[in-house]
């Protein structure tokens, strides 16, 4: 293969390319525009061999002080048939290298690892078995591109993904017969009704709603602004579903959508929606929503040792395993940048000073990163 790079300035076209490729809503061009609000910018790069189409990827690039310049980033991408990957990826990093020169490439894509999916139950016997077996030639291929796996994750790689092109019956079987008994309830209940949100005030409700989830979990949302960006900049892909008692939202998922895969960003409950298990009834109206639309994967996005994740399980009897999080040094600074890695990965979400604190000294960096996991060694135990 002789494989060319260029990039793509057509939100149709890109988006296009994403879709036929069977490709993340997180590689959509409205999702790069999103993050270019908050200090990223997106490079939108297709692979060619010949004239044929063979990868594609959409770059999220974050500048980072001196020497460093930027760190290249890939969610849930790029887009490659399983024999094209390590070729594709190769050409990608050498592209980026050339262009913008960033410290290394990060990538997370959407590749089920090859012993995936893992049995509900039997998760940790089923990984190591995983594990233990030859791993599979395109994974070598990765490998062979100069990619290694990290430990440093930032979406997170075991998740629940539901084939939704099933009937609804085969469905509703999978899920414990609790939980189908709360999904039937809902859907029963009075003066309640699922669908869409449209309107501003129903909006500001939920926000309030997902603020109040994050409370009682004891988890960070984003703000108001970057919600209503969602919707603003993702149009017909962002897809903002509820449950209403009466005129009042209770419950809320919020979805972005590709041409096959459905992807679960938010969602949280009001106490009352919680008493009337209108939660589950929207997690299956959900499916059933983007079904009808010709998605074929419904991903609740990542599952922890949580509450809200063991909710999520009680949807089907098994868990997926994506391949997780693969780096390549891109830059012969590379090895000072990575002891500071873990403290700048979680700095971007916190913004430019905490970046700047990162890379200016990587001993301190790793030293209160190591603080850090003694404090929480020491809160638990």
């Amino acid at each position: 293969m002789s494989l060319t790079v260029t990039s793509c300035h057509d939100p149709a076209e890109w988006d296009a390319l994403v879709d036929d490729a069977g490709g993340h809503p997180l590689q959509l061009w409205g999702w790069g525009e999103l993050k270019a609000r908050y200090e990223w910018s997106a490079d939108r790069l297709v692979v060619r061999d010949g004239d044929t189409v063979v990868g594609s990827a959409q770059v999220l690039l974050r500048r980072l002080p001196a020497p460093f310049r930027s760190l290249a980033y890939v969610p849930r991408g790029p887009q490659a048939a399983p024999e094209h990957r390590g070729a594709v990826l190769d050409a990608v990093a050498a592209y980026l290298r050339a262009e913008h020169k960033p410290i290394a490439l990060t990538i997370e894509p959407d590749w089920e690892e090859p012993f995936s999916p893992l049995p509900k139950g039997e998760t940790e016997e089923a990984l190591a078995a995983g594990r233990a077996t030859p791993p599979a030639p395109w994974v070598r291929d990765i490998e062979a591109a100069g990619f290694r796996r990290s430990e440093n994750t930032g979406l997170i790689p075991r998740t629940l993904i539901v084939d939704v092109t099933r009937d609804e019956d085969t469905i509703l079987k999978e899920l414990s017969s609790t939980t189908r008994q709360n999904v039937r309830k809902s859907f029963r209940a009075e003066n309640v009704r699922f669908g869409e949100v449209t309107d501003e005030a129903d909006l500001r409700t939920i926000l309030e709603i997902n603020r109040e989830t994050a409370r009682r979990a004891e988890f960070a949302v984003h703000d108001d602004d970057y919600h209503r960006g969602i919707r603003d900049l993702m149009g017909e892909r962002s897809q903002l579903l509820a449950a209403w008692e009466g005129d009042e939202p209770v419950a809320f998922v919020w979805l972005v959508v590709s041409g096959s895969t459905a992807f679960e960003l938010y969602g949280g409950v009001s106490p009352r929606g919680m008493k009337l298990r209108l939660n589950y009834g929207l997690k299956f109206h959900a499916m059933k929503h983007v079904k009808a639309q010709g998605v074929q994967r419904y991903d609740f996005n990542g599952l922890l040792n949580d509450g809200i994740s063991d909710f999520k399980r009680q949807f089907a009897k098994h868990e997926d395993l994506l391949i997780g999080t693969w780096d390549k040094p891109l830059s012969p600074l590379y090895p000072a940048f990575a002891t500071a890695l873990p403290l700048v990965r979680s700095g971007l979400k916190r913004g430019v000073p905490a970046v700047k604190k990162a890379v200016r000294d990587p001993r301190a960096a790793a030293d209160e990163l190591r603080q850090k996991v003694r404090e929480r060694r020491t809160t638990v135990g």
